[in-house]
C-alpha cells in the first residue's frame, strides 16, 4: 500500500479516520477514510504553501 510510509511518519491513520467519523455518525469504507485524510492532507500543505509564500 502505497500510504504506508506516510502513515509511519504521521499519527493519523486510515483507521484512526475511520473510527472517528463512525464516532460522529459517518458511514464511510475504510477506502473512503483513507482518501478523506488523503485529501485533508493535501489541502493543509496546499494551505501551509499559500500561507508562506504570503509572508515573503
Amino acid at each position: 500500500m502505497r500510504n504506508d510510509d506516510e502513515n509511519e511518519r504521521g499519527k493519523m491513520t486510515a483507521e484512526k479516520t475511520f473510527k472517528m467519523l463512525k464516532d460522529e455518525g459517518v458511514e464511510v469504507t475504510l477506502e473512503q477514510a483513507r482518501l478523506i485524510l488523503e485529501f485533508l492532507r493535501k489541502l493543509a500543505s496546499i494551505t501551509v504553501s499559500n500561507y508562506l509564500k504570503t509572508k515573503q
